[in-house]
């Protein structure tokens, strides 16, 4: 039995393993909060992010995390609920995301952790 992605049986698929929606937070000098960005999980481990679902494919993404090796978990630190948090291993920043439900949260940690444990 083989447990994991469909990445094996089909090499050249280009579905991504999640996407959709998600809260992300803003930490730069000038803007803080929450912006709503359009999260794309690729079979490679590299999570894109747009800043609307139609600029998948049209546009480059704002920017490129690779997942293998990142930490990631629920986060109760910012007092917000179905918040949670990515530490990729090659850089020093954090990115939090806040999902819409609970059942939300838990199928993106579940990708995630996939594409953290290949």
């Amino acid at each position: 039995m083989v447990v994991g992605s469909d990445i094996s049986r089909y090499p050249n698929t280009p579905r991504p393993t999640c996407r959709g929606y998600l809260h992300k937070r803003t930490q730069s000098a000038i803007l803080k909060g929450w912006r709503k960005r359009w999260f794309v999980l690729k079979h490679n481990g590299n999570l894109h992010y747009y800043k609307h679902k139609k600029d998948e494919g049209k546009y480059r993404p704002l920017e490129i995390a690779k997942l293998e090796g990142a930490e990631i978990g629920v986060d109760t630190s910012l007092g917000k609920p179905f918040v949670f948090k990515c530490i990729p291993q090659s850089g020093s920043r954090i990115f939090y995301f806040c999902a819409t439900s609970n059942q939300e949260m838990k199928r993106w940690l579940e990708a995630m952790d996939k594409a953290v444990h290949p």
